[in-house]
């Protein structure tokens, strides 16, 4: 596979921070013509902690599942990520690093707080379909304050916030 120009390469993850920061009403609807067949999402934490983190999803159904769980646990407002000129995109592995912001609560306590977050996104181009050659994401990594989270999720999380 050819490598990618930056622009190639980063127009879907505009597409997709786009989709974060103004949901449709059916955003994973929405989300998943932007990631391949093969998608592997993995958000870093202890699977104990809440039934999002830690484990791998794969796959149009995986991303259905996570996206799913993350909706049925939190809500958010307020989400923000860097500008382009802040990103980390190296072209020649096809990966992209972005950071982000937002006002996250538990759907089941109300707790929460602003909580930043490292996004990164692995490249591949997809042959076939209406979409023929176009970049999409193969790999999606979340790293975030999890343990706040937990405790926002438990109703434990104090005057901190996330």
């Amino acid at each position: 596979m050819p490598r990618p120009k930056r622009a190639a390469l980063t127009k879907p993850i505009h597409t997709f921070l786009a989709l974060l920061t103004a949901p449709p009403p059916d955003l994973i609807t929405s989300l998943l013509p932007l990631f391949t067949k093969t998608v592997l999402i993995h958000e870093h934490g202890l699977p104990t902690l809440a039934p999002f983190l830690g484990r791998d999803f794969t796959g149009p159904a995986g991303v259905k599942e996570y996206f799913s769980l993350l909706s049925d646990h939190l809500t958010y407002e307020n989400m923000r990520f860097d500008a382009e000129g802040e990103w980390t995109v190296d072209v020649g592995n096809g990966t992209v690093c972005v950071r982000g912001w937002a006002v996250f609560y538990a759907r089941a306590t109300g707790m929460g707080g602003e909580r930043g977050m490292g996004r990164g996104f692995g490249r591949e181009g997809e042959e076939g379909g209406d979409k023929h050659g176009e970049w999409k994401i193969q790999e999606y990594r979340v790293w975030a304050d999890t343990g706040a989270a937990y405790l926002a999720l438990r109703g434990e999380l104090g005057d901190s916030g996330i």
